[in-house]
């Protein structure tokens, strides 16, 4: 596909989007959406999405768009279909033929579209589940049901409550009830009729005839009730245009067991040539319609447990949350209540051993918090009156009032839990590869079964009808593309969901494979690097202004920026004594520093080129004096002042260290013996920048850098032919980190840094990245295989119950042995998939 295919500009109208298959105008929230090209497409309908899966450069071109608008929803505007009169709230009808009205879920006569509940659209949490399909992410819809594209049951799209984990999959208990009932009545049919053809005189204990009907009565209830939902995924899959595995399977038990029927019950349809010597009668396949489903039903089964497997990350992350929080009233009492009652602003009681209900932060008391279950760290860390604390992490020794600021869905824990089901959910690139063969391999698969079925029935021995349908229903079931389907998100689900237990968050399926191919990294100094909780160690003072004055007004300025170096200054001042004064007017100059009005005088804080730019003059020797502290690895800001003038001046400078992480220098040995090159752009002074870069050995700094110089110089990597990493953590990586070809953004970071990245590490920690490229290369390296498997059976598989073989060997692949290959192929890529959750 092409990644820069033009995105469609939004209508004038305030909070809407167009849909790119009708022109239809749509809300910005509407909730059929597809992800392409990196960009997001919203729809009126399920008509138009899966139009739009199909062939999205057929609805991207220019060209096209004329001709195609108001060809899905007849120009109705709005996302849900427009309901004939007297039509009943709740029925369901289609987007594309309005006046198709049904009382239950199904599809369209007329286009075979799946029919859509009446009404303004359901959203998640508003008392319906989202259901989606593990394979193509875009098709959802309300409620369960089976995928238009690929037959697969749908899963639901939010993550399970509290306890839901615990309880039965419908879907699985279903396969798995009729796999057992299929078995318990397929056995006796293998019995019937491979019986003699192993020693066991079956025939002579009651007769061939009598063993027929008895494998009919048998076979019947296994094809038609256990089986009924690939007939009826198969049938949806010719209705919808999209030929999948459940097409090959239903054509072949079909085949197979309407052959035998007519030949049990009308057996004088058949011609002599195809009656058996030894019995007379005309020869039946029940065995292999019969233990077809029962194969695929236990494929089936294996599947849905590997895929509740995928999800134990994010159970055990939602299992960390306590049941319930003990709120303390404004008179003290305390008294218990489930989690989800509690709301932003409610004061909560942790005694020590107990798990904090919520994000919060402490009003009164003090302990000390493990947080490794987010950090990763085992050591607990010293929680006081004004600290955060996270929900899910464990007090020790020491009781903590917070007062609960993020509840629900906003908290940390939550937040976690829905960026790795959504990254679970998405496509990698390489998916690509699976797609387009998919699309031409059940074509050519039922090409090559209508062909060995002709070629047979020419050719072949006697009775060559027999022999005709023998070899073309094994075509069709050892030729299923289950495996091909599951190469690729089966290895995505399993290594996010490693990725989310060690600390490493993927946003998308995309970022995932590309950290891979990853050669060049960027990194910023400050949080990344170094600790990002600086110290205040130098302040120096001229022109007559007093140290405790310049710290004052420096530090009301300060504690208005949001950069982990303000906090320094901050601190600094509180801890030599001085009393902060309130600021007004505050402004943040991007890459220059901080100004605001203190007291009634103009405040400023920051580079040299900041108060260059407003005139003022630094002297000599406290240049002289920053170039020294920055040889030391300091970082340096300058304070200007207001005169009772009006002019501003030089006040004088603060020097703030920030130490390099104790992990920092193992990462980095780490990253370049896996063939990374490091690259530092940082804000601060290049003595500063300089003194870090040699101390670590990075191979290129680059100091003083604007966001938009870093955004630039990372532009410029990708132009050299690098595939380029970004790593930083403050409002001023955001540019770079999205135009980095993935942008990695630590865990103690802003949130705008957060959003812009495709990986987030939980703990600020450089050996997060380390994981995260081995994590990355597991994962990208598991789906080849996979792919590989998958493409080798099939090719090999294709060819043999074809029956290539027969005229050198005398060898057939019989329906049943193909089914069972079949679902083995799908069983290896599912345990190859799993491997990735051992690391």
């Amino acid at each position: 596909m092409n990644d820069d295919l033009p995105v469609l500009d939004a209508p004038a109208t305030e909070g809407t989007v167009t849909d790119p298959v009708c022109g239809m105008t749509v809300p910005v929230d509407a909730p059929r959406t597809v992800r392409h090209a990196g960009e997001t497409y919203r729809f009126c309908s399920d008509g138009c999405r899966t139009k739009f899966t199909a062939d999205p450069e057929r609805y991207l071109d220019p060209s096209n768009q004329a001709d195609e608008a108001h060809g899905c929803c007849h120009g109705q505007g709005g996302s849900s279909s427009p309901l004939p009169p007297g039509t009943a709230a709740g029925a369901y009808t289609c987007a594309c033929h309005p006046e198709v009205v049904a009382e239950e879920p199904g599809h369209c006569p007329k286009c075979g579209m799946a029919l859509e509940r009446s009404g303004p659209p359901t959203k998640p949490g508003g008392g319906t589940t989202v259901y989606t399909c593990p394979m193509h992410p875009q098709i959802e819809q309300d409620g369960p049901g089976d995928c238009p594209i690929c037959g697969m049951a749908l899963e639901p799209k939010t993550v399970a409550v509290r306890g839901a984990e615990d309880e039965p999959d419908p879907e699985l208990v279903d396969m798995t009830r009729r796999f057992w009932i299929g078995l318990a009545l397929g056995l006796p049919v293998i019995l019937l009729a491979m019986g003699p053809m192993v020693g066991l005189p079956v025939h002579d204990w009651i007769g061939a005839r009598t063993s027929h009907w008895l494998q009919l009565a048998l076979a019947t209830p296994v094809v038609l009730w256990c089986g009924w939902p690939f007939f009826v995924r198969g049938w949806k899959s010719v209705v919808n245009r999209h030929l999948n595995m459940f097409t090959l399977i239903g054509l072949g038990v079909a085949a197979a067991y309407a052959y035998s029927v007519a030949a049990v019950v009308a057996p004088g349809l058949f011609p002599e040539t195809f009656r058996e010597e030894h019995s007379g009668l005309i020869g039946v396949y029940f065995e292999a319609a019969a233990m077809i489903v029962v194969l695929v039903l236990l494929g089936q089964v294996m599947e849905l447990r590997a895929r509740r497997k995928t999800g134990a990350a994010l159970r055990e992350l939602l299992s960390l949350a306590p049941p319930t929080a003990r709120v303390v009233s404004d008179d003290g009492d305390e008294r218990e209540v489930p989690l989800d009652e509690v709301t932003t602003g409610d004061r909560l009681r942790v005694r020590p051993g107990e798990k904090v209900p919520t994000d919060g932060r402490v009003i009164d008391g003090g302990g000390d918090v493990d947080e490794s279950m987010v950090t990763g760290e085992p050591v607990p860390v010293r929680k006081e009156e004004g600290d955060s604390v996270i929900g899910g992490t464990v007090n020790g020794a020491g009781s903590l009032l917070i007062e609960a600021e993020r509840v629900g869905e906003d908290t940390v824990l939550s937040r976690i839990v829905a960026l790795v089901a959504d990254a679970q959910r998405s496509r990698a690139p390489i998916q690509r590869v699976a797609d387009r063969a998919a699309g031409y391999f059940v074509p050519f698969v039922l090409a090559a079964a209508a062909l060995a079925f002709v070629v047979w029935w020419a050719v072949g021995p006697e009775p060559a009808f027999a022999f005709a349908l023998v070899n073309a229903v094994a075509v069709l079931i050892v030729a299923c593309p289950c495996a091909l389907g599951l190469a690729t998100p089966m290895s995505v689900m399993v290594g996010v969901g490693r990725g989310a237990r060690e600390g490493v968050l993927f946003k998308d399926a995309s970022a995932l494979e590309t950290l891979r191919s990853c050669d060049v990294l960027v990194v910023d100094k400050t949080g990344t690097l170094t600790e990002g909780k600086p110290t205040l160690t130098e302040v120096r003072v001229v022109n007559g202004f007093e140290e405790n004055d310049l710290l004052r007004l420096a530090a009301a300025v300060e504690r208005h920026s949001e950069h982990p170096l303000a906090r320094a200054v901050e601190r600094g001042a509180e801890d030599r004594g001085a009393t902060v004064s309130a600021a007004e007017g505050f402004e943040s100059i991007t890459g220059g520093g901080v100004s605001a009005t203190v007291e009634g005088r103009t405040v400023l804080v920051g580079a040299p080129a900041l108060l260059a730019d407003r005139g003022v003059d630094l002297p000599e020797d406290l240049t002289a004096a920053a170039d020294r502290l920055r040889s030391d690895g300091r970082t340096v800001f300058f304070v200007a002042i207001e005169a009772p003038s009006g002019e501003k001046q030089a006040a004088g400078l603060l020097a703030v260290a920030d130490p390099i992480k104790e992990t920092t220098a193992e990462a980095i040995r780490d990253l370049h013996a896996m063939g990374l090159r490091i690259v530092m752009l940082t804000g601060d002074h290049e003595a500063t920048a300089r003194a870090v870069a040699r101390e670590l050995n990075i191979d290129e700094v680059e100091a003083g850098v604007s966001p938009q110089r870093k955004h630039d110089r990372v532009a410029e990597l990708k132009a050299e032919g690098g595939t380029v990493a970004m790593a930083g953590d403050g409002i001023n990586d955001a540019p770079a980190l999205a135009a980095a070809d993935v942008g990695i953004a630590m865990g103690a970071g802003t949130d705008v840094a957060i959003e812009s990245a495709g990986v987030t590490l939980v703990k600020g920690d450089l050996r997060g990245i380390v994981r995260a490229v081995r994590l990355s290369r597991d994962v990208v390296r598991n789906i080849k295989q996979n792919l590989f498997f998958a493409f080798v059976y099939n090719a090999a598989g294709v060819p043999i119950a074809a029956g290539l073989l027969y005229p050198f060997t005398g060898w057939l692949l019989s329906p049943m042995l193909a089914a069972a290959a079949m679902s083995l192929s799908s069983v290896s890529v599912i345990g190859n998939a799993l491997r990735l959750r051992r690391g």
